[in-house]
């Protein structure tokens, strides 16, 4: 019975992939991706001809019925984003809750995040953290803020270069300067950069220096 492959793929470093990621593409009928050009890029350094198909956060709603059209027909799909796993901050949701919905077979690849190696770079305790992803833009965001500056637990967030000092600054202020962060930029690439300080002083380093590539946010917990 055909089936959904969610694959995690390299978040930096094309040879990170793993050789049963490589085996399932190879073997799939379709690969659903958020951009076909970067995942061409990819499916052509591992030696993988398949379709492609766009499935991003803008087209993800039409494209449910017709996926599982597919795969009820026999069509194994695997589902990819431009980095990391599915579903982490990228497209995968939807489309695995309605295959399961429609009792549709979903098999998940363990494979790289962000997150993970930006925690254990950071140095702060990794045995209980939370990942909170891209903050809210507007709605929620302070009261999200002011609940999570009580957190004992190691805390993780994703955010873009023209995001964050901004962010940055809104951490300093509800979490108090004096908190240690650890900032992590293009992790497994050739310029990959983590940033140990306190709040007061990574702010200050911004100020300086614009930034460049996504960056994965560390803070650590509040103190017991």
């Amino acid at each position: 019975m055909a089936k959904l492959y969610i694959v995690p793929t390299p978040i930096g470093n094309l040879d990170d992939i793993t050789l049963r990621a490589i085996k399932i593409l190879g073997e799939v009928d379709l690969i659903l991706c958020e951009d076909t050009r970067r995942t061409k890029k990819l499916t052509n350094h591992i030696g993988v001809k398949c379709q492609l198909q766009s499935h991003h956060k803008f087209n993800e709603h039409n494209q449910l019925q017709s996926v599982i059209h597919k795969i009820n027909n026999g069509s194994n799909v695997a589902l990819v984003s431009d980095a990391g796993t599915p579903g982490i901050s990228d497209p995968g949701f939807l489309i695995t809750r309605a295959c399961l919905s429609e009792a549709i077979d979903v098999e998940c690849l363990p494979g790289p995040t962000a997150f993970i190696p930006a925690l254990l770079l950071s140095g702060f305790s990794s045995d209980k953290f939370i990942f909170e992803g891209f903050l809210p833009l507007k709605k929620g965001r302070k009261t999200r803020l002011l609940v999570l500056s009580q957190e004992k637990r190691t805390m993780i967030f994703y955010e873009s270069p023209h995001k964050l000092l901004k962010t940055l600054n809104e951490f300093k202020s509800i979490f108090g300067p004096s908190r240690r962060v650890s900032i992590s930029r293009e992790l497994t690439k050739l310029y990959e950069e983590t940033l140990r300080a306190d709040m007061e002083e990574i702010c200050k380093v911004f100020l300086s220096k614009k930034p460049k590539g996504e960056f994965v946010i560390v803070v650590e917990g509040k103190d017991k």
